[in-house]
């Protein structure tokens, strides 16, 4: 498969794309970069690289930091377990002492998994592992007409075999990042442009005019949706939150008080329930605004339909048991999810 790798490389030194983690052989810094990119696009990714190793410039300061603040550096670019992994991960290093330099042992690592571990041990000690993600998938399934569902646990051992295959040994950082880029910008999933691939000659795919079946899925993934209330309460110059809890979305994130409810419901029928009674209790509300409904929010396996309210309490000194009351200027120092983030800002624009 050599003429694969040739051509692969020739495409990748001509339309590869410059990026910061590429000009580094610093594995803190390609970790990092793995991390982020493991839900994101690199468009999106690649201010929040920036940000993260100016603010944790090595891994002794990501370790040394607290949870909140690596948690708002993250804010926004959702799937926050993979922060609260990196923060881990970081202790782990530091307490061993050095970045561990053997595949087994970076896998060891807090939430470094497969991929992770052979793109750090690839691009920075030059080891020959393959990395397997939705670009190689689609590039290796569609080259070599591979029906075998990338979904299954068969099927993914069907992938790592083939990768391990196919891999450059010689070059494999090289080899590695080319597949990826290939499939992210040539390959692509809808519509790819095969008539300027250079693959197209030899693509499985293409010959049979099946592009788009592969690569192959054996199950839709199932999405719920959820019905969330949020009140934005003020005493006076204070607001209350609270930290959300292990076993959902936006583990130890803030958020507002929140009522979570089967279904849509009116104001009226909310402002009824008698979550809503238990949240104030026999507090005097002195006035109730909409801040905005029906608010979209579209998860990987969730659709959330939030709502929010501004409700102002009549008593400046009120507390609120459960949650943490405030001062609203320091709202902005505690990690919140991008909802809670877009309703705080709306709550800040002047009334017309």
């Amino acid at each position: 498969m050599s003429g694969f790798s040739e051509t692969l490389l020739s495409w990748y030194r001509e339309h590869g794309r410059d990026l910061p983690w590429r000009d580094t052989d610093d594995p803190y810094r390609i970790w990092v970069s793995e991390v982020i990119l493991q839900q994101t696009r690199v468009a999106q990714g690649y201010d929040y690289y920036r940000r993260f190793v100016a603010r944790f410039p090595d891994v002794e300061s990501l370790a040394g930091a607290g949870e909140d603040e690596v948690m708002k550096c993250w804010q926004g670019l959702g799937y926050y377990s993979r922060a609260r992994n990196l923060h881990a991960a970081a202790r782990q290093i530091v307490e061993r002492g050095a970045f561990p330099t053997e595949l087994e042992e970076v896998k060891a690592l807090k939430g470094v998994g497969d991929y992770t571990a052979a793109a750090i041990c690839s691009f920075v000690y030059g080891q020959p592992c393959a990395v397997v993600d939705g670009n190689v998938y689609r590039v290796l399934s569609r080259y070599l007409g591979v029906d075998e569902a990338v979904d299954t646990g068969a099927g993914k051992k069907v992938f790592a075999a083939l990768a391990d295959e196919m891999l450059d040994r010689e070059r494999p950082a090289e080899y590695n990042q080319a597949i990826m880029d290939f499939g992210a910008l040539q390959c692509v999933p809808s519509s790819p442009d095969c008539s300027v691939c250079p693959l197209s000659d030899s693509c499985a795919a293409f010959r049979k005019g099946m592009v788009e079946a592969f690569p192959r899925k054996a199950r839709k993934t199932k999405v719920t949706e959820r019905h969330f209330h949020y009140m934005y309460v003020c005493a006076g110059a204070y607001t209350f939150i609270r930290r959300r809890g292990p076993g959902d979305i936006w583990q130890n994130l803030y958020e507002f008080p929140l009522i979570e409810t089967s279904g849509e419901v009116e104001e009226e029928a909310l402002f009824s329930l008698p979550d809503f009674r238990s949240l104030f209790g026999s507090q005097r509300i002195s006035s109730v605004r909409l801040i905005e409904r029906g608010v979209k929010h579209v998860l990987s396996h969730r659709v959330i339909y939030a709502s929010c309210h501004e409700i102002k309490l009549s008593d400046e000194e009120a507390q609120m048991p459960g949650f943490r009351k405030i001062p609203v200027e320091a709202f902005d120092k505690f990690p919140v999810s991008r909802l809670i983030s877009r309703f705080f800002s709306i709550v800040l624009k002047p009334e017309i």
